[in-house]
């Protein structure tokens, strides 16, 4: 039921060796900042863990099922609230220690410490309550409470007790540039680069001796390079450069299926934002088949389009997505103006002004964004001028995203551009839940609605698949009409891959889940 998605650009370049021996290197549109799973914040940094660390539960790339490589088979107990794991015999640790259950309990224990300052670790900790060690081989997870999918809730990255001196993990120990971990490959972070070295282990054997990850250059001169058999793959390709691509005989497109939606967050807590009806004239002055022509080249009725609308926070394939709740398409700037004026606005000059001030809205954009959607920030301007607003824009770095954006801090905003991607399980909680006792984590602009906390209280007690996707079916109605967010749309991912490169099979969000079968075969 649950997905991971993702949408980051990278490329792979060919190595010298050939077969079991093979050498690629490949490049992320930025290096990863850390190779502690604890630590990640980008999907240069989970696609990078991915091939280190196994995590204890994953969905298959083909047909989603639910699997794991280190656990052999489980028990459920304490009537749904824990559950017993029963590791895989043989498996080894980079050192060449044996992976025990005691592992497993010590990163539990980790991600439950206070002092472990980690953002995903807080994720885990409103579902983890504690872990036994039963001798070597069976661990015993104790949740928070009985979850509806349980199992799905255990996709963290299993980490070494002996790895670490306390339970208290920071993000500048040097496992961040050189950890251990039970994955395909060992992992090295330098400041230009990061190697992967093969090891084969008891659940592992790569096809590939050694992976190495550089930084990108332009998207356009990464195309022509893969062309000319200089690079071997590109992770996802923006939707302008296709084209060229699908022209070359030499180049498979894929098609994955990634849960990433894009939106523009509304601050609901300031100024005249804080008015709903101010927030549903926005909505209704953004054109979006336009702004879609102007920043990803895909006119109104093209077939087999790469942009997807979605009217709420789910994309259209999930199930918890409601299509009872239409998209807004086209702008309607006489039915926007009709709200504004009910909302006390007055339009003087051609600005709608508030108190005699003219509203002046800060928007800002995710930078990296930009190679996906070129110029989208300029064009999402050019349509709020045209609807009577002055305003300011500003690209966000990924830094200032994850320190203020995603934390909630960065008040000085009026509007933000950026995209969600969900990992194993697709909740959507921390991001409209109100901040309050360990809630609302991704609250981006700290909007607070107790009739939407409700509903995402009724989503942690549903029992069921289909009680979850009731709650959440209410949600996006809710949501659609409240307009914290403006919501735009599905982006879809397609890699680009020399024909040299067989057995790729791309996993979403992790994408280097099966590496196993990866080969290059000249």
């Amino acid at each position: 039921m649950a997905r991971r998605t993702a949408l980051v650009f990278a490329t792979l370049a060919l190595g010298a060796v050939v077969g079991t021996g093979s050498s690629l290197s490949y490049n992320e549109e930025v290096l990863p900042s850390t190779l502690n799973p604890l630590y990640a914040s980008s999907m240069s940094d989970f696609r990078s863990q991915e091939l280190v660390f196994d995590r204890l539960y994953f969905h298959d790339a083909i047909n989603n099922d639910l699997k794991s490589r280190v656990i052999q088979k489980f028990e459920m107990v304490d009537d749904g609230r824990g559950v017993k794991l029963t590791l895989v015999p043989g498996i080894k640790w980079h050192d060449g220690k044996a992976l025990s259950a005691k592992d497993i309990c010590f990163t539990v224990d980790a991600m439950l410490d206070p002092k472990t300052t980690s953002p995903v670790a807080e994720g885990y900790r409103a579902v983890l309550a504690g872990c036994e060690a039963q001798g070597n081989q069976v661990a015993k997870i104790k949740f928070t409470q009985v979850f509806h999918n349980p199992l799905e809730r255990l996709g963290f990255a299993v980490l070494p007790e002996a790895g670490f001196t306390s339970t208290a993990i920071s993000p500048d120990l040097d496992f961040a540039a050189h950890p251990i971990g039970t994955g395909p490959f060992k992992g090295s972070r330098g400041r230009r680069a990061v190697t992967f070295d093969v090891f084969a282990n008891a659940h592992h054997n790569p096809g590939i001796a050694q992976l190495r990850l550089n930084d990108a250059g332009d998207p356009a001169l990464q195309v022509r390079s893969l062309i000319n058999n200089g690079s071997q793959g590109i992770i996802a390709v923006p939707p302008l450069l296709r084209a060229e691509l699908s022209a070359s005989d030499d180049v498979t497109l894929k098609t994955y299926d990634l849960r990433s939606w894009w939106f523009i967050a509304v601050n609901t807590t300031k100024g005249a934002l804080k008015d709903k009806r101010v927030r549903q004239a926005l909505n209704l002055s953004i054109d979006r088949s336009e702004l879609r022509k102007l920043a990803i080249g895909t006119m109104q009725g093209d077939q087999n389009s790469p942009c997807e609308f979605i009217s709420g926070p789910f994309v259209q394939a999930s199930p918890y997505y409601n299509r009872a709740v239409p998209v807004m398409e086209r702008s309607d700037l006489k039915k926007a103006e009709g709200l504004l004026t009910s909302a006390g606005l007055e339009k003087v000059g051609g600005t709608w002004s508030q108190a005699g001030q003219p509203i002046n809205l800060n928007l800002g954009l995710l930078a990296p964004l930009n190679n996906e959607a070129e110029d989208l920030l300029s064009q999402i301007g050019n349509q709020l001028t045209a609807a009577g607003f002055k305003r300011q824009d500003q690209k966000i770095t990924d830094d200032e995203w994850n320190r203020r954006v995603k934390t909630g801090q960065a008040k000085e905003y009026d509007l933000v551009v950026g995209k969600w991607s969900f990992g194993v399980v697709e909740e959507v909680n921390a991001l409209f839940h109100t901040r309050a006792a360990g809630q609302g984590k991704l609250n981006i602009f700290n909007y607070s609605n107790p009739a939407v906390d409700a509903v995402l209280k009724e989503y942690d007690a549903a029992r069921t698949d289909k009680a979850a996707q009731d709650a959440y079916h209410k949600l996006h109605a809710m949501l659609a009409d409240e307009l914290p967010y403006l919501f735009l749309w599905k982006l879809d991912t397609r890699s680009a891959w020399r024909t040299e490169v067989r057995g790729n099979l791309i996993a979403p969000y992790y994408y280097f889940t099966e590496v196993d079968a990866w080969k290059y075969a000249k």
